[in-house]
C-alpha cells in the first residue's frame, strides 16, 4: 500500500531526516533519565564514571549516615593493623558501629531503600545465625565473635557482601519548593527549542497550503509534535518519534498499521457495517412511509411538478426507454418459446369451447392437423408482435406510440397506486420485505464476524495494489 507523506516530509526530506534523527537521540536521552534510578547500580558498578557525571543531574549526594557508618568500618580495619583484638581503641570503633547499626533504618531513604535494607539485614541474619536484625549486627560487631570467627574472614563478607549495598545508598537534595533537583530540563530544553522551530515550519507550510484552516486546525493536524514540546510526560515522546521515522524510511511501522487496522475492523467493523445497513433500510421504510416512491413513478409525467421532490422528469423517460430497449432487444428474444406456448396453450382452450372444432379435433387425422395449424398460428402471433415492438423503436411514428403508450402505462400506475387501499397494500408488503431483510443482513453480520469482514477487506486492498 502506497504510504502518505505529508508536504514538509515531500518538500524537505533532508531535513526531516535530521529532525527525526535529533528526535531519536533526544528520546534516548529521555528513557535513560527516566530509568536512571533503578539503573544506577548497574551504572556504578560497571560504568561507574556514568553516575559520576550523572548524579550532579538529578541532585544525587552520597547519604552521610552511610557514608560515615563506612568510614567507621575503615576506621576498624586501620586499627586491627595497628591494636591487639581486645585493646580499648577496637573496642571504642565496635561499640560505635553497633550504636549505628540500629539507625540504618532510616539512612535508606532512597528509592528501593527498602529493598536494600531488608537485603543487608537477611545477608547479616544468615551470617550470624541470629533470628533478629538488632541481635545479629550486635554480635557482628563484637570482639569475641570477630575473634572467633576470624575477623579477616568477616571484613571480607562485608567488603563483599554489605559494603556494595551501602554504596549505592544516597540522598536528593532539594530546592526551595521542597521539590527534588532535577537539571534534566536543561539538558532537554535545547531539543525542545529545535522541536518548536521543526513544528513552527510545518504549521505555515500547512498554513500557506490551505489558508481557509483556521489555526486551531492547522496544529491540530500536527497533534502528535505537541508531545514533543511537554515538560512532563516525555515518555510520551515515543509516538511522535516512532511517525517521524516511519515517514523518512527508518523505521517500518508498515506491519503494526495494517494491524492496527485489522484489529480496528474486527472490533468494530461488523458493528458499524450493521448500522450503515440498518440506516439506510430504515431509511428506505421511511421513503415508502411517506409516499416518495409514488412521487419518484408520477414525477416523470408532464403535468407533474417535479420541483417538489428532486426528481428530473427526463431522466425518469430516460430510464423507462432504456427498460424498454433492454426489455424488446434482450428479453424477449429468451423468453420468446415460453410466450408462444402459453399463446398456443390460450387458443387452444378459446377453440376447445367451441363445439365444431372439439368435433373436427375428435375426427381421425383433422385433430394433429388443428393442432399443428393453433402452433403456426400462435408462432405467427408472438412473432408479429415482436417485430411490431422492434420496428416501433426504429420508425418515427412506432417511436410515438411507443412513447404514448409508455406515458400511459406509468400514469396508469401512478393513478391506481393513488388509491388508499392500493397504495397502503403495497407499503405493507414493501415494509414487511425491507424488515425481513433487515433480520438477515443482521444476523449474517453477527454470524460472519469481524474476522471474515477483515478478511475480505485485505483481499480487496490486495486487489486493488
Amino acid at each position: 500500500m502506497v504510504k502518505f507523506k505529508p508536504d514538509f516530509e515531500r518538500r524537505h526530506p533532508r531535513t526531516a531526516l535530521i529532525i527525526a534523527i535529533v528526535a531519536l537521540i533526544n528520546l534516548g536521552l529521555v528513557f535513560f533519565d527516566l530509568t536512571y534510578f533503578n539503573l544506577r547500580p548497574v551504572y556504578r558498578q560497571y560504568l561507574p564514571d556514568i553516575t559520576q557525571i550523572y548524579d550532579p543531574v538529578k541532585g544525587v549526594e552520597v547519604h552521610p549516615e552511610t557514608q560515615y557508618y563506612q568510614m567507621q568500618v575503615d576506621r576498624l580495619k586501620g586499627q586491627f593493623a595497628e591494636y591487639e583484638l581486645q585493646s580499648p581503641q577496637v573496642e571504642d570503633s565496635l561499640q560505635e558501629l553497633r550504636i549505628l547499626s540500629q539507625q540504618l533504618t532510616t539512612a535508606f531513604a532512597a528509592p528501593r531503600g527498602e529493598e536494600v535494607l531488608a537485603t543487608v539485614q537477611q545477608n547479616m541474619r544468615t551470617r550470624t545465625g541470629q533470628p533478629f536484625t538488632r541481635d545479629a549486627f550486635d554480635q557482628f560487631w563484637s570482639s569475641a565473635y570477630l575473634e572467633q570467627q576470624g575477623w579477616q574472614q568477616e571484613l571480607a563478607f562485608w567488603d563483599a557482601q554489605i559494603q556494595p549495598f551501602f554504596q549505592t545508598n544516597y540522598y536528593r537534595r532539594v530546592n526551595s519548593w521542597g521539590a527534588a533537583i532535577d537539571y534534566f530540563w536543561l539538558i532537554d530544553l535545547p531539543f525542545v527549542l529545535i522541536f518548536a522551530v521543526d513544528m513552527l515550519m510545518r504549521i505555515l507550510l500547512i498554513r500557506r497550503r490551505n489558508p481557509d484552516l483556521t489555526w486551531i486546525d492547522v496544529v491540530l493536524r500536527e497533534w502528535y509534535d505537541l508531545l514533543l514540546l511537554l515538560p512532563f510526560w516525555r515518555w510520551l515522546r515515543v509516538i511522535p518519534v516512532a511517525l517521524r521515522l516511519y515517514l523518512v524510511d527508518i523505521l517500518d511501522l508498515e506491519p503494526i498499521r495494517v494491524q492496527v487496522q485489522r484489529d480496528t475492523i474486527v472490533t468494530v467493523g461488523a458493528d458499524l457495517a450493521g448500522i450503515v445497513g440498518i440506516q439506510i433500510i430504515d431509511q428506505m421504510k421511511e421513503s415508502l412511509r411517506e409516499g416518495n416512491p409514488i412521487e419518484w413513478l408520477s414525477s416523470a409525467l408532464p403535468d407533474q411538478d417535479s420541483s417538489t421532490n428532486g426528481i428530473n422528469p427526463q431522466e425518469m423517460v430516460a430510464i423507462t426507454d432504456q427498460l424498454y430497449d433492454t426489455s424488446v432487444h434482450h428479453i424477449l428474444p429468451r423468453i420468446q418459446p415460453d410466450i408462444e406456448e402459453l399463446v398456443q396453450h390460450s387458443l387452444t382452450r378459446t377453440l376447445e369451447q367451441m363445439t365444431v372444432y372439439s368435433q373436427l379435433h375428435h375426427m381421425p387425422g383433422v385433430g394433429r392437423i388443428l393442432t399443428q395449424v393453433v402452433q403456426q398460428l400462435s408462432n405467427s402471433i408472438v412473432q408479429g408482435i415482436y417485430q411490431s415492438l422492434r420496428g416501433a423503436l426504429s420508425d418515427s411514428e412506432g417511436k410515438e406510440i411507443t412513447d404514448r403508450l409508455q406515458h400511459n402505462l406509468r400514469k396508469a400506475i401512478a393513478e391506481e397506486f393513488d388509491q388508499d387501499k392500493t397504495l397502503q397494500e403495497v407499503q405493507s408488503r414493501l415494509l414487511d420485505v425491507l424488515e425481513e431483510f433487515k433480520s438477515k443482513y443482521v444476523r449474517a453480520l453477527a454470524e460472519a464476524g469481524g474476522e471474515k469482514l477483515a478478511e475480505r477487506t485485505e483481499v480487496l486492498h490486495r486487489q486493488v495494489s
